[in-house]
């Protein structure tokens, strides 16, 4: 019976250090990733919203805008998604089936 209690202590005790690091490790790279951010180092994904390096390699100009993504899916849904928005025509222009 000891001996299953000792063996429950030691447990509990190594899964509260396992988590206590884990969770100091989280808010380390959640600091640094502000301190990039604050610094300007990092800039939106204006597909997904993440943050990347300022210099990622996968970029996509659009006149003088250079958008910068975080993998060439959210680079290619953004093409295709801004090719959609000017193929449109514009409401003036469609037909009324009137």
């Amino acid at each position: 019976m000891w001996k299953w209690l000792i063996l429950l202590v030691a447990g509990y005790v190594l899964f509260r250090l396992f988590m206590n690091d884990r969770r100091k490790k989280e808010e380390n790279q959640n600091t640094q990733n502000e301190q990039l951010i604050a610094s300007g180092e990092m800039v939106k994904d204006p597909e997904c919203w993440a943050y990347i390096g300022a210099d990622s390699g996968i970029t996509v100009r659009d006149g003088d805008t250079v958008h910068r993504f975080c993998s060439y899916d959210c680079r290619d849904a953004f093409v295709q998604r801004i090719q959609s928005e000017r193929t449109e025509l514009p409401p003036e222009q469609r037909k009324n089936p009137d």
